[in-house]
């Protein structure tokens, strides 16, 4: 088969602009502040305000109090501000919320600005923003991170990612217990990774559980890892696949649930990749 790297395409004609409006958030964002949460709603608020209601953009106060304008639009302008608006991870009761408003404006940001003209498929603007937030999202961010279009996590602040790690289109990463991605791990498009799970008696009864993903792994397509699950290293989890229990290093698990159909070719002698545990796995 050809190996086809990835081209490095010629400078956008706006790219002078986009050069300055990311530098202008990195700087909002590196300032020494004393309400962390407070200044990034409002960082939010202003950016998001530009992008989609420019002509208020100055006035957001203003306008949001002009009974003139359709209640539909006041409402709309105060959905700029994530001080007005809940995320689904705010009504679990094991939310930190010390930890979670700080970073709350920064995944409205991110969530916002994917569904705007400017974000949409723009994929070197939006891997460039997405980098800089998760950053100050995660509990740690490697280099090179790679994030496209629409990927939604629970916290945030549970993340644990190493270097060079990729997450594709329409990924939910559920944080809820701990979500740790090692080096080179590469997320496809439409993948779900969890870390809690509940009770099939009562939906109430929630268990948490910290889903690891070692260096090299492959979750490819529309698979699912459920929480709690440890991924290998260079494991994958082949498309569609549902990963119930632990992923063998060197893998490749398929089906639901997901069993080894084979081992990848590059893989080191088996005494060396399994662990005693996984010797006795009849799968």
């Amino acid at each position: 088969m050809p190996f086809l790297p990835l081209r490095t395409l010629p400078a956008t004609g706006n790219a002078n602009i986009a050069e300055a409006w990311l530098e202008r958030i990195e700087d909002r964002l590196s300032r020494d502040v004393v309400d962390v949460a407070s200044d990034r709603a409002l960082l939010c608020r202003e950016t998001l305000a530009e992008l989609t209601y420019p002509e208020y953009a100055a006035n957001w106060e203003t306008a949001v109090a002009d009974e003139k304008l359709p209640i539909g639009t006041r409402l709309a302008l105060t959905g700029l501000d994530p001080r007005n608006i809940t995320l689904e991870p705010e009504f679990y009761a094991e939310c930190d919320d010390a930890k979670f408003q700080p970073v709350m404006p920064l995944l409205w940001l991110w969530y916002s600005f994917d569904r705007t003209v400017l974000g949409g498929q723009n994929v070197g603007l939006g891997v460039r923003l997405r980098r800089m937030l998760a950053k100050r999202i995660f509990k740690s961010c490697g280099e090179n991170f790679k994030a496209f279009q629409f990927v939604e996590f629970s916290f945030g602040y549970n993340m644990e990612v190493g270097d060079n790690v990729v997450v594709h289109r329409h990924v939910l990463l559920d944080d809820r217990g701990g979500i740790r991605l090692a080096n080179s791990v590469s997320i496809s498009d439409f993948a779900n990774i969890y870390s809690h799970t509940h009770s099939i008696v009562d939906q109430r009864d929630v268990t948490n559980a910290l889903t690891v993903l070692d260096e090299g792994v492959r979750i490819t397509y529309h698979a699912t890892v459920l929480a709690g699950v440890h991924v290998g290293e260079q494991g994958m989890v082949g498309a569609s696949a549902v990963a119930t229990k632990d992923v063998r290093p060197y893998h490749v698990y398929v089906g639901i649930p997901a069993k080894s159909v084979r081992v990848k070719p590059n893989a080191p002698e088996p005494g060396t990749i399994l662990r005693t545990s996984e010797k006795r796995d009849p799968r």
